[in-house]
């Protein structure tokens, strides 16, 4: 583990299981997460990313096994694990009747923000991300990675210790997933804020996270850094480590998935 990492963990998870009647969605996986730590959580559809991450953002009760947030229960410490949340999820939460400033005064009230301190705050993030210009636009008016920065700077009025990112640059044009990944990085380096990731644009993962960790049928199948998964799988890169380490067959449940990376993948790269 790089040494810029310090104990206790941001996140532990310790045997967690989820089961929908006689499926079981996740089957007792372990893994932490570092504070200042990004964290990439990459699997195939229907692996059980989604239940995994409605658990952790104290959405969904596990079956059994333990989850802590900064050292709290999250089925016990529910209120407070969320106070150290930031969330974007891949459908957007905005208001699209709302300005820019409207949706993010709203989420400061909603997070109990002292009055004092969201004026501040708001502008602050509003200069970060590039949002000057827009503060005053409905949000029905701006562009999808318009819309993403403003989700990312809401999400991060309240100081929130752990950032969720699931799918967050899916959609966008190269410069805008550019532009927020550098932010994000930034806050990242900056202000140590933790970030745990859910991508399909491998390179995305492989260039930006510290560690991954791949679920694949409710298990954790290999974690660990980029260059130690393709060791592992004697590969170049991390999405033929990732084919590799889930399998080359394509299953009903992946809806085309591997080839869905691939087109991401050469989106991403043109310019």
């Amino acid at each position: 583990m790089n040494g810029k990492f310090s104990n206790p963990p941001m996140i532990s998870v310790r045997n967690l299981v989820k089961n929908y009647g006689n499926s079981q969605a996740l089957r007792g996986i372990s893994f932490q997460v570092q504070r200042g730590e990004i964290f990439a959580f990459l699997g195939p559809n229907g692996a059980g990313k989604t239940t995994a991450i409605k658990i952790l953002t104290t959405l969904l009760r596990p079956t059994a096994g333990r989850v802590e947030i900064d050292g709290l229960d999250v089925t016990i410490d529910q209120h407070a694990v969320r106070e150290r949340l930031g969330i974007i999820f891949q459908d957007s939460s905005l208001d699209d009747q709302l300005t820019v400033l409207e949706n993010m005064l709203y989420h400061a009230v909603l997070y109990d923000v002292p009055r004092r301190l969201r004026g501040p705050r708001i502008e602050a993030l509003i200069e970060v991300f590039g949002l000057g210009e827009y503060r005053h636009k409905q949000v029905r008016r701006l562009s999808g990675g318009l819309k993403r920065r403003v989700e990312v700077a809401r999400a991060l009025i309240h100081n929130p210790k752990t950032l969720f990112l699931d799918e967050p640059t899916i959609g966008l044009d190269p410069q805008s997933r550019n532009y927020l990944w550098a932010q994000v990085k930034q806050l990242n380096e900056r202000e140590d804020v933790t970030v745990f990731l859910t991508t399909h644009y491998m390179e995305e993962a492989e260039r930006f996270a510290h560690r991954i960790a791949i679920l694949d049928q409710g298990n954790i199948i290999a974690q660990g850094t980029a260059k130690d998964l393709n060791m592992q799988t004697h590969s170049d890169t991390l999405e033929d480590s990732f084919i590799a380490l889930t399998g080359r067959e394509i299953r009903s449940e992946d809806n085309g998935m591997i080839d869905r990376m691939r087109q991401l993948s050469q989106l991403g790269k043109r310019k």
